[in-house]
């Protein structure tokens, strides 16, 4: 690497992305992959724990405050998301893990503290916050340091991982809930304390998570940027592995950007790649509406209109997260095979349609609580994979100096849009005790999958295997 008074001439991304898959990989995609993990285990916890809030003697919610407080959760995601986005292009990505998650284990553990409606929401907005801060910078994180042949199915992956967050959180409810174990009104509090004690020890495997090289040329450190991929080259090579040739084109770079102005960031978003941006939105906002219409009131709707005991939920969440696990895992390697195009649109409408025809079931009242869940795990096998695609595409199709920015800003739209409205609609919706009206609350979910499967039809691109600076290339790149 060679740096002249302004610009700077890398190889770096090229050399990060001729690396074969080693052990560096693995402890990346472990430390920063946790916060998926930890996701999971808190939005399941919520959703597990709905029947012991509302029986709770000091919180005794309704039906709808549950869905409320949902909502804050989802609240907080977005704004941490927005906030921490911003500082993660500005400030680097690995200085904002420490400070996100160690929010995060802060308002997990005082959730278990809270007595009334207004700390209880609190907590979760907090919590929701950590989580949302962590979106960003790892998203980017794990874009900027995995070759691109394993980009789709690592990043599908990692997201996947929420689900095991999801059954751990489902199998903990199990003993936690269980009256013969602990009270109805300390087992919730506890199970609060579970998503804490797991990301404690998260904060020392990060130390060892380097700084992007991507992000480090950017802004005027191409020493440290050599300095680092010489490090993870080494360690690749120490644990056995031959280094392949460079052979993706070098760089000229104006590396003295300190940060991004946000009139360059929607110029990029909305000028430069409007196609993209339509698309990521749409994907974003589905699988929001999706996702946190079902899943934010499961319990609710098992024990409403079931009649499953509020302690046994956990059961009923284990084969559905199953389902959420192995989706992303067995279906990732074709998004880098197949390609991202056919297989966002297959997952988006495979997802829509069975969705449909679980909700025509329930609607018509032929269902079991075991059946409904076997439905729901089949639907949701496809809608994980969705899911987790939404995030890749936002991530890898805007160039690196917004790519933070623009992954917070599309998860608070998303979110914001899909994600607050449905928790409370769908709490509402059950609480009325309709099946008609539940039913139309599903119809709209698949509306919006199903278009936008059709959306990614007309706009998709094929990304597979191809550099991120060849699918967006930097703004500050000399000869763009």
């Amino acid at each position: 690497m060679t740096a002249g008074r302004r610009t700077v001439t890398t190889d770096v991304p090229a050399r990060l992305d001729r690396l074969p898959w080693a052990r560096f990989h693995w402890v990346v995609i472990i430390a920063l992959g946790i916060t998926w993990v930890l996701d999971g285990l808190e939005v399941t916890l919520a959703g597990s724990l709905a029947g012991a809030l509302r029986e709770s003697p000091s919180l005794h919610f309704s039906a709808a405050e549950v869905g409320l407080t949902s909502s804050a959760y989802v609240a907080g995601a977005v704004t941490g998301a927005l906030f921490f986005g911003w500082l993660t292009d500005r400030l680097g990505r690995k200085r904002l893990f420490s400070v996100t998650l160690l929010l995060y284990l802060l308002a997990a553990a005082g959730t278990a503290f809270t007595w009334n409606l207004t700390g209880y929401a609190l907590m979760r907005f907090l919590t929701g916050a950590g989580i949302g801060g962590e979106f960003s910078a790892i998203n980017s994180a794990i874009q900027e340091l995995i070759p691109p042949r394993f980009r789709g199915r690592t990043d599908l992956t990692v997201n996947g991982s929420y689900w095991l967050g999801a059954a751990l959180g489902g199998a903990a409810s199990l003993v936690l809930l269980d009256p013969r174990f602990i009270s109805p009104d300390h087992g919730w509090r506890l199970a609060y304390f579970l998503g804490a004690a797991i990301g404690v020890p998260i904060l020392l495997l990060r130390r060892f998570v380097p700084e992007s090289p991507r992000w480090l040329m950017l802004h005027g450190q191409e020493g440290q940027a050599e300095a680092v991929v010489q490090q993870i080259e080494t360690r690749v090579t120490e644990a056995g592995h031959a280094l392949p040739p460079i052979s993706g084109a070098r760089l000229r770079l104006r590396a003295d950007r300190t940060f991004t102005p946000f009139a360059d960031v929607f110029r990029t978003l909305l000028q430069r790649y409007p196609r993209r941006t339509v698309l990521c939105l749409a994907l974003m906002i589905a699988q929001a509406f999706f996702y946190n219409a079902i899943f934010f009131t499961y319990a609710m709707l098992l024990t409403d209109f079931y009649g499953v005991n509020p302690d046994l939920v956990g059961l009923y969440v284990l084969p559905f997260a199953l389902g959420n696990v192995f989706g992303p895992l067995l279906l990732g390697p074709l998004f880098d095979t197949v390609g991202r195009k056919p297989m966002i649109a297959f997952t988006y409408g495979a997802s829509a349609a069975l969705l449909l025809l679980s909700g025509l079931l329930f609607r018509a009242d032929v269902l079991t609580a075991t059946t409904q869940t076997v439905a729901w795990s089949a639907t949701f096998f496809f809608a994980s994979a969705a899911a987790s695609a939404a995030s890749l595409t936002v991530a890898e199709n805007f160039p690196l100096e917004v790519r933070a920015l623009a992954i917070a800003l599309f998860y608070a739209f998303g979110t914001g849009i899909g994600g607050i409205m449905a928790p409370t609609l769908f709490g509402l919706l059950i609480q009325s005790g309709s099946r008609d009206r539940v039913l139309l609350g599903y119809l709209l979910a698949c509306a919006l999958m199903a278009g936008a499967a059709v959306l990614t039809l007309w706009l998709g691109e094929r990304n597979e295997c191809r550099s991120l600076e060849d699918v967006a290339a930097p703004l500050s790149s000399v000869d763009a």
